[in-house]
This record gives structure tokens, C-alpha cells and sequence, in this order.
């Protein structure tokens, strides 16, 4: 986003505060957004029970912080931000925050609530010096669909508000099948404030994905391809991005392998594979197998629970293939996992957007206040309002991916792909826009761009284009400008030695 179109979405804030100045609660929402503006995104983590919301949050974050258990805390509403000190705040839904004691058990956080009822708890509050929540806030929330009304109403009630743009900038949505409530909640999602403006910000998961070949080694090849029919799927097309496959259990425990993790495998790995194959027909039959000598039982229960038959599987072949470290083994893990696709796809889609979908939400905000607390005086703020959204050519690129990908625009099907892949829906970095190799240089980005502008400067200039693709074809010029400025100023950068 332009530094223009940020500091405008501020100054929209400033001057929203002025006109509601007497107004203690459209004051308090609206200080609310400026200090969001300053803030990381936020990414709400959110799915049906069981979905492994808390396990792929702990992989994404490297820490086992986000219990993952059936306990109170998994019915609350938690925040994890980064902090330079841990600390966890309690916000009750009456009365003062109060801190909670840091208690941690085998490496994993647990959460000490003093007798106070998940119910009566606003939200948890997690600070945690983790370097991946200097870019994000995450938001673990609780399962959708749950046999408890009130469970699932927290979710609904955060996520999806009626009349306010959602907590969240962005959401992951984890499912385990394409089910009728996945897309239900995926369009409340995108029928909030900032959904309304036109911005899709919703990235599937096929979570659990290993269970989909039943833990064979090839499981995540076949989660992959239902993925990928997922995200070709025209209802859900419209909802997110796309569906990446993850294994989530495998990621969160590659992202925190242990030594004796790394020792228990390594005796597996010396067994012939025949043998091994025989012990892991079942969960059952592995914990009660007698070899290798030396692994006991109680490592055994401790591999299942962290890594999954999958997941001893894949890396017992990855020790026979030459990972005989544990930190190249965690890396291929987590990368074999689904993790690092994902990750990939949470950079390009949503962190290269952050700025733009901050403001976009603070912009919502704005334009809900002035609908819902209507008054005289408000005239010069709808005007500055109107203004931003209409001249801000990153909220139009943001528009245009939401038609392309919903009601669809008049162009033909190729030309319709090249424009969403121009105006950034497989990642805003130009080279993605292009379809160039990441190391590019600005001179052969240039020559693509100018290539694209040429083309369709062409298409917007054809009698046989429709009028009511002219919009549609402006945005993907004006991208391919934009694209070209940015190669120019890459030119003019200093070499580095």
C-alpha cells in the first residue's frame, strides 16, 4: 500500500474522532482502530471442533503455547501477540483484567484460569517472544458448529459481526471435508463490513491432511489433490484465496522437535522395513511392539502423540535417506507437512497485503459509524470517505479480485486469469503478478510489465471488449503502471558490494 493511501485511512480516523468528539463509545471504537493501524494484522485461526485450529496456530508460531486439549481454554477467545516478556492477561466480560501465572508442563504452556469459568472470560490475552508474531497477531478461537450453542456463538459473535467489521483482518479456516457449514461460515466472513467492501481475505486449510490416506506416506499427495479441487470448487473460489493441505500435528511437532524425539526415531530408523511396516499396521499394534530394543514404551505413547503414524513413518524414511541431524530433519519435516506452503501463501496473500487490509477494516468502520449514528455535520467526512475508496488504487485491485472471483467480470476466461494474476491474486510481489522467476531483475520485470500494459492498453481500446469490463481493464493497467514505476525505482537502487 502507498504511503498516501495509509496516511489517508489515518487522517479518515482523525477526522471521524473530531465529528464524534461527543460521542464517549464511536470515540472509543474509533481510537480502536487508529492503534489497529499501527498494529500487525490479525489473523484469526478458525474451523470446526476438531479441526486442529490450536495444533496448526502452535506450528505456525514454533512454540507449543496454544492448548490443544478439550479443557476451558479451548472454549475462550486467545489473543497470542508478540511481547518481549511472556505474560498472559485474563479479560473477564465483567470486572479488571488480571494476570494469570506462566506454569509450563513437558514443554507445553498450560493455562492456569483460578476457578474462573470459561463463560466469564472476554478473551486470553498470550504475550510471547516469538519471532513469528512480530509480523502477526494470531487468534485462536473456539470451534464452529460445536455441540455447545454457547461455544459456537463466541466464534460466530467474534468473527462475524453483524454490524461492525470483524475483529479479525484475515482468517485461516481449517477444514477436514468441504462440508454445507464450512461455506456457510466462510460468506458470513465475507459478509461483514470489510467482506460488504469487496476484499477476499480468507485462506482454506484441508487440515488434518495425513488422515486423508489413512497416515500412508503418500498421504499428503492425495490431500493435495483434493486441495486443489477445493480451491477450483466456484462456491468456495469466491470465499478464499485457496485450500492448502496441512498436516498439523507433523508441523507443530517439526517445528518442536525434541532430542529425545530425535533419539526414539533414530532407533526406529535401524529396524529393517519390513519389520516396520508390520509394527505400524495400527496405533495399537505400534505401542505394544517389542522392538527395536531400547525404545520403550512410554516413548513410543510420546511419538503417537506428537508425530502420528504419518509422521514416524515419514521421518523414519528420512533418517534412512541421509537426515542424520535433527535440525535438517525438523526443516524437511515441517516442509513435507504443508507448513511452509502455507506460510508461503499467508507471506503473499496476506502479509505483502497487510497495510491494505488494515485500512480497508478501518475504512468499514468509518463507513459503518456514519450509517449507523447518523447526524448533521457528517457531510465533509462521507465525502473524504468516498474519496479514498474511489481513488485508492489498492482498494480497487482489492475490488476487482472480489469480482473476478464472485459475480465475474465480461472478459474472456484467459484474459480474466492473466487480470486476477495482475491485480495480485496469487501474491502481490511483482514478480508474482508477472509470472517471473523470483530472482527476476527490475530490467526483465520492466520488459514483461510493458509487455502486459501494451496487451492490455489493446484490450481496453478493442471494439469486441465489453463496456462493462472497461473498469476492470483501467485497475489492470493502472497495476501494470504501477509495476513499471516500481522496476524504475529498483534501477536507480545502489548496488550492494
Amino acid at each position: 500500500m502507498t504511503a498516501s493511501t495509509t496516511a489517508g485511512a489515518a487522517a479518515l480516523i482523525r477526522e471521524a474522532l473530531e465529528v464524534y468528539a461527543d460521542d464517549l463509545q464511536a470515540t472509543q471504537e474509533l481510537q480502536g482502530y487508529a492503534r489497529r493501524l499501527a498494529e500487525p494484522l490479525r489473523i484469526a485461526v478458525a474451523g470446526m471442533v476438531k479441526a486442529g485450529k490450536s495444533t496448526l496456530l502452535n506450528a505456525i508460531i514454533g512454540e507449543e503455547i496454544a492448548p490443544t486439549d478439550t479443557g476451558e481454554c479451548t472454549r475462550i477467545v486467545t489473543w497470542y501477540r508478540h511481547g518481549h516478556t511472556p505474560r498472559i492477561t485474563l479479560h473477564p466480560a465483567a470486572g479488571e483484567p488480571m494476570t494469570l501465572p506462566l506454569k509450563r508442563v513437558d514443554g507445553r504452556l498450560v493455562f492456569v484460569l483460578d476457578g474462573v469459568r470459561a463463560e466469564e472470560v472476554e478473551r486470553l490475552d498470550v504475550e510471547w517472544p516469538a519471532p513469528a508474531l512480530q509480523a502477526m497477531t494470531l487468534i485462536d478461537t473456539p470451534g464452529i458448529a460445536s455441540v455447545s450453542q454457547d461455544v459456537s456463538a463466541r466464534s460466530l459473535a467474534f468473527l462475524t459481526p453483524e454490524d461492525s467489521p470483524s475483529e479479525a483482518d484475515a482468517v485461516i479456516y481449517l477444514m477436514r471435508h468441504m462440508h454445507a457449514s464450512d461455506l456457510r461460515f466462510l460468506e458470513a466472513f465475507r459478509d461483514t463490513e470489510s467482506g460488504r467492501s469487496g476484499t477476499v481475505n480468507a485462506i482454506g486449510v484441508l487440515s488434518r491432511a495425513d488422515e486423508v490416506g489413512a497416515g500412508r506416506i503418500d498421504s499428503l499427495l492425495s490431500a493435495g489433490n483434493i486441495a486443489e479441487r477445493y480451491s477450483r470448487d466456484p462456491n468456495l473460489r469466491k470465499l478464499a484465496l485457496g485450500v492448502v493441505p496441512v498436516a498439523g500435528l507433523l508441523a507443530q511437532s517439526a517445528r518442536t522437535l525434541r532430542q529425545p524425539d530425535f533419539e526414539a526415531l533414530q532407533l526406529l530408523a535401524t529396524l529393517d522395513r519390513t519389520e516396520r511396516e508390520r509394527m505400524m499396521l495400527s496405533a495399537d499394534r505400534f505401542r505394544r511392539s517389542a522392538a527395536p530394543a531400547g525404545l520403550t514404551e512410554e516413548a513410543r505413547a510420546s511419538l503417537l502423540e506428537r508425530y502420528g503414524l504419518f509422521g514416524i513413518r515419514l521421518a523414519v524414511v528420512l533418517i534412512r535417506n541421509g537426515f542424520a541431524e535433527p535440525t535438517p530433519l525438523a526443516h524437511e519435516l515441517a516442509r513435507r507437512s504443508g507448513l511452509d506452503p502455507l506460510l508461503d501463501v499467508l507471506d503473499r496473500q496476506f502479509q505483502a497485503r497487510a497495510e491494505e487490509l488494515k485500512a480497508r477494516t478501518a475504512l468499514a468502520a468509518v463507513e459503518n459509524l456514519l450509517a449507523s449514528r447518523p447526524r448533521q455535520g457528517t457531510e465533509h467526512l462521507a465525502a473524504s470517505l468516498e474519496r479514498l475508496q474511489a481513488n485508492a488504487h489498492e482498494f480497487r485491485e482489492l475490488r476487482l479480485l472480489a469480482a473476478l472471483r464472485t459475480s465475474g467480470v465480461e472478459l474472456a476466461p484467459e484474459l480474466a486469469a492473466e487480470a486476477e494474476r495482475l491485480v495480485g491474486g496469487q501474491g502481490a510481489a511483482a514478480y508474482r503478478r508477472l509470472a517471473a522467476a523470483a530472482d527476476a531483475g527490475p530490467e526483465m520485470l520492466a520488459a514483461e510489465a510493458r509487455r502486459c500494459l501494451a496487451r492490455w492498453r489493446a484490450v481496453a481500446e478493442s471494439p469486441l471488449t465489453a463496456r462493462s469490463a472497461g473498469e476492470a481493464c483501467r485497475v489492470v493497467i493502472r497495476s501494470c503502471e504501477g509495476m513499471l514505476a516500481e522496476c524504475a525505482r529498483g534501477d536507480r537502487q545502489p548496488q550492494s558490494a
